[in-house]
């Protein structure tokens, strides 16, 4: 018996949605994951590749914040480039990557903690509208304030790893030694620096970002050049957050190197009687192109993936 030509696609068609709703229900698949743990993942493989790549720039940052201030008079600066030489000749090129260990421990959770409490919080609160440039700092700040306090121990580890000024062996052996000689609060030093960097940093980069991208227009942002759009977008969002941001990373760094117990005080008397005040920019460079490269980067691949998956981001 011969079946009209309509009935045969709709059989067809049939068939493939069934495969389809099947392959969604199967044990395991990620068509049934929590948006935010969607979140979570696409923020954590964004964090591994911007990590990796940039890690360079943020061991340099950290050797120029913590430079001792005993040049001669007349002696010519020490800058970004003449670290990466006499790290690469002192030690090797690979120590360039020195800290990398608890970057990762610290970045991929982190990163992921980042992007899916940002979206929680938006699909919360801004489920029907864009928030506007306030919100959207309120918005970014939160969610970073939620994953800096999450991830702090590791910052430190991270910061001490990359100062070369301890010999740790492993991340956890690192954490087990910081506790033991210094106590638990070792491990939260510097948590009013970080969230004096964080937040601002990632409220100012949201605002800057989200704004930016509005005001394109929407032919723009929905092309087939939407990600290169995005990755403008953050760059110029991460020059303006990180230079805000900058003396209170040098406080951070100097509080989280220190076996003492400084205070945020303290970190700030010491950094402008050695450096005056020149001395909370030191860093500057390597530290605005690792965080614009690093947030441009992951904000572009997250929202890639989220698009893929269907979630608007």
């Amino acid at each position: 018996m011969l079946f009209p030509k309509s009935t045969t696609v709709r059989v067809k068609e049939g068939k493939m949605q069934q495969k389809q709703d099947s392959q969604s229900r199967a044990p395991g698949s990620l068509g049934k994951a929590h948006p935010a743990l969607k979140a979570f993942m696409c923020g954590s493989l964004s964090g591994t590749c911007s990590t990796l790549l940039f890690q360079p720039l943020d061991l340099v940052k950290t050797r120029l914040q913590t430079l001792q201030n005993n040049a001669k008079p007349g002696a010519p600066k020490v800058g970004m480039f003449k670290v990466f030489i006499n790290v690469i000749r002192t030690e090797n090129f690979f120590s360039l990557w020195r800290g990398v260990s608890p970057s990762f421990v610290r970045c991929i959770p982190g990163v992921g903690i980042y992007f899916s409490t940002f979206y929680s919080l938006k699909q919360h609160f801004f489920q029907d509208r864009a928030p506007n440039a306030g919100e959207a700092v309120l918005l970014g700040a939160g969610a970073r304030a939620v994953a800096g306090v999450c991830m702090l121990p590791f910052t430190v580890i991270k910061t001490r790893f990359e100062s070369g000024c301890y010999n740790y062996v492993s991340v956890a052996g690192a954490l087990r030694s910081v506790y033991e000689t210094e106590g638990i609060r070792a491990l939260f030093s510097g948590l009013t620096a970080t969230l004096l960097r964080d937040a601002p940093f990632s409220g100012i980069y949201v605002m800057f970002y989200s704004q930016a991208k509005r005001a394109l227009p929407q032919e723009v942002t929905s092309s087939a050049y939407a990600p290169l759009v995005n990755f403008g977008c953050g760059m110029v969002a991460g020059v303006m957050a990180s230079v805000v941001t900058q003396p209170a990373d040098v406080v951070k760094t100097h509080i989280q190197i220190s076996p003492s117990h400084w205070s945020t005080t303290d970190a700030i008397r010491y950094i402008y009687a050695e450096n005056g005040m020149a001395g909370f920019f030191r860093g500057a460079v390597p530290r605005s192109l690792r965080r614009t490269l690093m947030a441009a980067m992951a904000w572009t691949v997250y929202e890639q993936l989220m698009a893929r998956m269907g979630l608007k981001s």
